[in-house]
């Protein structure tokens, strides 16, 4: 281990150093990889008397071209101005960069970006490519150029001279956020997005609920804000541990709905969706704290204090339950703009269910055989709730057990057999495989790492996933929409681990998401990453090192 630790230091030691000056590194580093990179001689220098210029006939082609400007003024201190073009560009002006609408580019992620001597040109077909090719750009860059602080003068603001063709393999390209188990304040739920963004990662998860805190307002039921929006402590140490201990400390925290629309706006202006996840039937322990009369045994509950799988669930059997959840929901379909509603449907224990005589007299008027029926019967209700404000259901793969609702997204995280049972069935599929997508696993050594779950998830296990089974015809695969990594919060109370424990990790499977298969090369990928981490070290970015980690002794499984 001694040795290993050496190397490290070694590596760490021979990063570019980022409070000095430093022209633009060697090379085309970019990441995720892009389709086709063709460099050229030259370079392109940004100064002071740099102008934007983007189509003036539609709003929305001025966001990407004001990011821009906002992140290039930050770190540089040049005051930049930008101008609607109402006519075709023709002939590119000098010290310019130039957003140009092109119709011919039909899929509205990709983008083409030149780099000159004397201007550059990003051609898109929506402002979503033009934004995507902003993220390219800003790579070529020195780093500094992502840094949230003006950078000292003197150093030289270069993009090397380059032709890049880009679009992305899958539509879905996800990272999910547990904000149940830890709660994290707006300002990091905006940064969680823009890094998001940096890495053209489309969709952020937001998981809301848990048996350990409910996070969002709902107007209509305010003891979910005031009662299971609280604990009354947390689990200390691994919840393997004996005996367990708790640190006596209240913990509350939940979203307004008007900061659920600062995030939403700000996602917005990203080119992120926003998937928000309301628990259903299980993990619901948090809800029935404030309203025991939607359990079976009518409490009382209280928010769990520890970590794992609960028996107490929502009463299927019971209909107040689905009208609170009906009610919900519709406050939820509200807020959010997005087509997907994610309702869990996992881990969710049939006990209760079993003993309880409404849920069996549920059974029997609907003729359903068994609890697992029931939750399928629970699933289906709530699809036909989310319908009615045109949205679709989200479900981890449990909601495959006793039937699968008419026109369900399956979340498949139990390994890969959930997401080939629903694409089979026509169904799309969303894979998050736990060996591949667990970010809350660990990512080196565990002596060396902070407390986590457990499990080995090192950054090449993430980059050599492959999200669509060769088990499935083309027409099958049509069905996986993309990939997702998750991160679960038990052991990551703060901002700073969570970024530890996405970072670098969420960049290989932003690689896996956007790049083509026959691109994908660990060793190259190897190479980019290196010249990459000094980029998040810019905006203080607080990523693991174990990418550095030559070998490492640790078994697979828990500890």
């Amino acid at each position: 281990m001694s040795v290993c630790r050496s190397i490290v230091l070694f590596l760490l030691a021979s990063l570019p150093v980022l409070g000095a000056c430093q022209s633009n590194p060697s090379g085309i580093t970019i990441v995720p990889r892009p389709v086709s990179v063709i460099a050229r001689e030259g370079r392109f220098v940004l100064n002071s008397e740099t102008r934007f210029y983007f189509p003036g006939d539609s709003p929305d082609w001025e966001m990407p071209a004001q990011y821009f400007m906002a992140l290039l003024q930050t770190s540089t201190g040049f005051r930049f101005t930008s101008q609607p073009l109402k006519r075709k560009l023709t002939l590119p002006r000098e010290n310019a960069v130039h957003f140009v609408f092109d119709e011919e580019i039909t899929q509205p992620e990709a983008y083409k970006l030149e780099v000159n001597p004397d201007h550059i040109v990003i051609w898109a077909g929506s402002p979503t490519g033009a934004f995507y090719a902003v993220q390219s750009l800003r790579q070529l860059f020195p780093p500094e150029i992502n840094s949230p602080a003006m950078r000292p003068n003197g150093i030289l603001w270069a993009a090397p001279c380059c032709f890049i063709e880009d679009y992305p393999r899958f539509q879905y390209r996800g990272l999910h956020l547990d904000v149940g188990r830890h709660f994290f304040k707006v300002d990091f739920i905006k940064r969680y997005i823009d890094l998001l963004a940096v890495h053209k990662l489309n969709t952020f998860h937001w998981h809301l609920t848990d048996d350990q805190g409910w996070r969002i307002e709902i107007p209509k039921y305010p003891k979910l804000q005031t009662i299971a929006a609280c604990r009354k402590e947390t689990l200390v140490g691994h919840y393997s541990d004996e005996p367990r201990r708790t640190d006596g400390k209240k913990y509350c925290g939940y979203y307004t709905q008007e900061e659920v629309k600062e995030v939403l706006e700000h996602a917005r202006q990203r080119f992120v969706a926003v998937v928000p996840e309301i628990e259903l039937p299980g993990h619901a322990q948090a809800a029935l704290s404030a309203y025991p009369e939607l359990g079976c045994t009518g409490g009382p509950y209280e928010a769990a204090t520890g970590w794992g799988v609960f028996e107490e669930v929502f009463c299927a059997g019971n209909e107040q339950t689905f009208e609170f959840l009906d009610n919900v929901l519709a406050e939820v379909c509200a807020l959010f703009p997005g087509k997907y509603i994610h309702v869990g449907g996992d881990e969710c224990p049939k006990e209760r269910w079993k003993k309880c005589p409404k849920c069996q007299q549920r059974m029997r008027e609907n003729g359903l055989k068994d609890e697992h029926e029931l939750q399928s019967y629970v699933i289906r209700r709530a699809e036909q709730m989310l319908a009615k404000h045109g949205k679709k259901l989200i479900g981890w793969d449990e909601i495959l057990e006793g039937g699968l609702a008419p026109s369900a997204t399956v979340m498949s995280w139990r390994g890969t057999e959930g997401g080939l049972a629903a694409a089979k069935a026509r169904h799309d599929v969303i894979m998050t495989p736990t060996d591949y997508c667990y970010f809350d696993y660990y990512q080196s050594e565990p002596t060396t790492e902070p407390l986590a779950i457990g499990g080995f998830l090192p950054i090449q296990n993430v980059y050599a996933y492959e999200p669509v089974p060769t088990e499935l015809t083309p027409d099958e695969a049509r069905h996986i929409l993309g990939t997702q990594a998750n991160l679960w919060t038990e052991y990551i109370p703060t901002p700073e681990q969570a970024e530890y424990m996405a970072w670098p990790r969420a960049c290989a499977l932003a690689e896996v998401a956007w790049t083509s298969r026959d691109l994908k090369d660990w060793k190259d990928f190897a190479r980019r990453l290196r010249k990459h981490l000094p980029r998040l070290a810019a905006m203080k970015v607080n990523f693991s090192k174990a990418f550095f980690d030559i070998t490492s002794t640790f078994e697979h499984g828990k500890v």
